[in-house]
């Protein structure tokens, strides 16, 4: 487990290694701990390096130690599944009660890492939103510009209601004055899930036009194209957005 994570930290991808790995941490996992058993699948995930039979290996131990995982293992384990496109519904459910009872020791990164897990995977739980949703708002102002996105991004993509979540980061300080931090796939990924969500927020589509204009050159195809769907789908007109973006295109 430290090997693999090694060099997923460095992010080092070495795939005779991880192969050669593979099978003897199968034949080991009862001896891995939860954070061993987090650090395994964070590795293979991180340097995308594919291995169904670990995963499903990893799924059923995971199942036999879920009163031992922390936050960090749990949000680790959530990601690294959905990250490689595995999935595992009878983990996920039981990681999710998990998670639900050990809320308040989900930090930011957690909870953002966590929901889109969830979201990317495409398993549904509403209990664990409403339960992050009010974990988010306590702890708003720690959140990263990409935590922000990647959050609000995971309940439009989940279709999970969270106006208050949502009126939370809109109107708040935090997520205004790092707007200015935000990197382009941000930009587009907070305006693609506040349209699809159906929530309309003015001053904050205001707030990220004027600051998309100043990295219109930073934008790739696919970021202008949620932008302007976004724009179009909240009805909320973008003058000098519109032309900065046809100017580049």
């Amino acid at each position: 487990a430290n090997t693999v994570w090694a060099y997923a930290t460095v992010e080092h991808s070495f795939p005779k290694l991880f192969d050669a790995i593979l099978s003897e941490a199968t034949e080991k996992l009862d001896d891995f701990n939860s954070q061993e058993i987090a650090n395994t699948v964070w590795a293979y995930a991180t340097v995308e390096h594919s291995s169904p039979e670990l995963f499903d290996a990893i799924s059923n131990k995971a199942m036999e130690k879920l009163d031992t995982f922390r936050s960090q293992n749990i949000d680790n384990i959530v990601w690294a599944f959905a990250k490689l496109g595995y999935t595992s519904t009878d983990l996920f459910d039981a990681l999710s009660h998990e998670a639900i009872e050990k809320i308040d020791t989900f930090n930011s990164q957690n909870i953002a890492s966590t929901v889109w897990a969830y979201s990317k995977a495409g398993h549904k739980s509403p209990e664990l939103f409403d339960a992050m949703s009010l974990q988010a708002i306590e702890k708003l102002d720690t959140f990263s510009p990409q935590g922000i996105a990647n959050t609000v991004w995971a309940y439009a993509k989940a279709g999970h209601s969270s106006p208050e979540l949502f009126d939370a980061i809109a109107h708040g300080t935090t997520a205004m004055e790092k707007l200015d931090t935000f990197k382009s796939q941000e930009i587009a990924n907070t305006v693609w899930a506040y349209a699809k969500a159906g929530h309309s927020s003015p001053e904050l589509f205001d707030a990220i036009s004027h600051g998309a204009i100043k990295k219109i050159n930073n934008f790739k195809s696919q970021e202008i194209s949620s932008i302007v769907w976004a724009y179009a789908r909240a009805r909320h007109p973008s003058p000098e957005l519109f032309d900065a973006i046809s100017l580049k295109v």
